[in-house]
């Protein structure tokens, strides 16, 4: 077990075994290469993606297939072959949330740039998706119409 500090949930022992490892960190984070998911609340669609090296940094992430059950996308040979993924079933897929304005009716999923783990290895990368359909802000929830 390895002890580390976070802002949101004080000192926590992390197994090492969980650690995930992002190579080439992440963009914008080159430096930063492993993280810890912690879940956001038993039963959450959300997890935290907590870095060990700085407390400060956490994403709030989700599985996009719960938001977006069409969601597909095509891994390049060379990212398949950095992670080891051979198949679908090697692989845990995240997005990252943003919440504008601490709004949360307002939150969007970055379906551009997915987050693929290798779930036997925990080697990570966020893949940026060339010539998609996506976009960095995709609502999780949609827009009601206001009854007048």
């Amino acid at each position: 077990m390895k002890k580390i500090q976070t802002v949101r949930f004080g000192e926590i022992d992390v197994d090492e075994k969980n650690i995930i490892h992002f190579a080439d960190g992440m963009p914008a984070f080159e430096t930063e290469h492993d993280y810890v998911i912690i879940p956001f609340d038993e039963g959450s669609p959300y997890v935290f993606l907590q870095s060990l090296k700085t407390p400060e940094l956490a994403f709030l992430i989700t599985m996009p297939f719960i938001f977006f059950p069409d969601y597909e996308f095509k891994l390049e040979e060379d990212v398949m072959a950095k992670l080891d993924v051979k198949t679908v079933d090697d692989m845990l897929v995240y997005v990252i949330i943003t919440i504008p304005d601490g709004n949360i009716k307002d939150m969007t999923a970055n379906l551009m740039a997915p987050v693929v783990i290798n779930k036997n290895t925990n080697e990570a990368r966020q893949v940026v998706l060339d010539n998609s359909r996506y976009t960095t802000k995709h609502r999780l929830f949609t827009q009601k119409e206001d009854k007048k």
